[in-house]
């Protein structure tokens, strides 16, 4: 027997990767809370609306993203999904809110070449950054200092900054380039500039015919055939979670767990005793989907030193506000706007889910808190603080001053993982221990491989992968 702790994407993702690969035997998965599908979360309103307290939009590029395409296609998923061409308006305006204004970023080779506030300078200069800055031999640095040093300052605040806030709510001073921008490290450490890296790769790739057509699933090829830039789901993208849960319900060798909480682990030489609500039960393998905090204190009494890697890994606590306000009141089409760190505002940014996915009143997600949560909400971080301050900044940004039809307002507490400078190291080290030790367990969700969707899935594809060769 197999066990799966935690009922998120990628525990649910794992147990369905398990059925496929009927060696595992019957499958138990655990889930701590009283429902699952984890961070994603979707509150469909009674006119319709849609407010998501988690991802909402999934990339369908590289191998991560035709993965989760497949399952998709697999769970008859086709016909509830919507998407955006990368000519749509969401896909094409990313906005910057810098010195009380809101600034649209290039979207096109030819916006490189022009003066854009607020950067000060043509942004093909960076080329010449690039190549003047030289090599420098690292293991790991910030995202911030790397770009600052080989693309310069206003880059590094303007453009990275506020990606990593959107992408993971952290700060680029913090997180680790070697993990979450490992190719422009690699380019870097290999050819001494990101700018000649790119050409020497473009020129090898081009040596090299690649047809993977053959193997692309339905919804894959259409993806790529009418140029998608994103993806979501009719309902919104709880219907992912839901309908593996109820693909894996209809399986009889599997069995889910709510309200179900995994207190310790032991490993034995023959089996794994894991003490579940009190009472001990025994499998051969375990895979984790949990997060590293959640994860760590199961394992300390009998690898304290695993558990100490674990706990090192640090999370972000983050407060969604979902509004409805009647009518459009949006300033312009775009997917939403960013503010970068240095602009001391209390959010790090709005996301205009009416535009990517059209709704003819305006429906707006405000992001605050993540890696300055402490700095902003650590005296009050009541719902109606958190509601107030949300609704002061889209009226002073937005210029919205009619009353919200509705609102939602939550704290998702230590959701998201912080890839910190020294992450890919800390992951060796896991990794290594673990198969020193000989421990069957398997690791995926966001803590170690990508906080993205698509990396939560793949993630527990490769756990599943492992777990059959040993």
């Amino acid at each position: 027997m197999t066990a799966i702790l935690g009922g998120g994407i990628g525990g649910l993702s794992a147990a369905y990767y398990c059925i496929e690969n009927p060696v595992l035997g019957p499958i138990v998965l655990y889930e701590a809370s009283k429902r699952f599908g984890g961070w994603i979360k979707s509150i469909k309103l009674p006119n319709g609306a849609i407010f998501e307290k988690g991802p909402r939009t999934i990339r369908p590029a590289g191998i991560a993203g035709e993965n989760t395409l497949q399952l998709a296609n697999n769970l008859n998923l086709n016909d509830k999904i919507i998407h955006i061409d990368c000519r749509h308006p969401a896909a094409r305006n990313r906005l910057i809110y810098v010195n009380n204004k809101l600034h649209t970023l290039p979207n096109s080779l030819t916006g490189l070449f022009k003066k854009q506030e607020p950067f000060n300078r043509r942004l093909i200069s960076i080329v010449w950054n690039d190549l003047a800055a030289g090599k420098t031999s690292k293991e790991d640095e910030s995202i911030y200092s790397f770009v600052e040093r080989r693309l310069g300052k206003d880059i590094a605040d303007y453009l990275i900054s506020p990606m990593i806030c959107g992408i993971c709510a952290g700060d680029a001073k913090k997180i680790s380039v070697n993990f979450l921008l490992k190719s422009a490290f690699e380019l870097e450490q290999k050819y001494g500039s990101l700018t000649k890296g790119m050409v020497m790769e473009f020129m090898k790739r081009k040596k090299v015919k690649k047809n993977k057509e053959n193997i692309l699933t339905i919804l894959a090829k259409r993806a790529k055939e009418e140029k998608w830039s994103v993806w979501g789901l009719k309902d919104g993208l709880e219907v992912l979670p839901r309908e593996l849960k109820n693909y894996l319900d209809s399986k009889s060798n599997v069995k889910l767990n709510l309200d179900t909480k995994c207190e310790q682990i032991i490993f034995k030489s023959n089996q794994v005793e894991l003490l579940i609500n009190g009472r001990t039960e025994k499998f051969a393998k375990v895979i984790s989907s949990l997060s590293t905090k959640s994860l760590a204190p199961l394992l300390h009494k009998q690898h304290p030193q695993l558990s100490r890697e674990l706990a090192a890994i640090p999370l972000s606590t983050v407060a969604v506000v979902n509004f409805q306000y009647p009518g459009n009141l949006l300033p312009m089409e775009a997917f939403g706007f960013l503010v970068p760190p240095n602009q001391n505002l209390p959010i790090l940014g709005v996301i205009f889910d009416s535009c990517v996915f059209k709704n003819s009143d305006t429906v707006l997600t405000v992001i605050m808190g993540g890696a300055w949560f402490d700095k902003y909400f650590s005296k009050n971080n009541s719902e109606e603080y958190l509601l107030s301050v949300a609704m002061n900044q889209i009226k002073n940004i937005l210029n919205i001053k009619e009353k919200p039809i509705e609102y939602n307002v939550a704290i998702l507490n230590d959701c998201i993982p912080q890839y910190i400078v020294g992450h890919r190291q800390r992951i060796q080290r896991i990794e290594n221990y673990i198969s020193a030790h000989r421990i069957p367990l398997y690791l995926c969700g966001a803590s170690y491989y990508g906080v993205g969707l698509n990396d939560v899935i793949l993630s527990a594809k490769q756990a599943i992968s492992h777990c059959l060769k040993l």
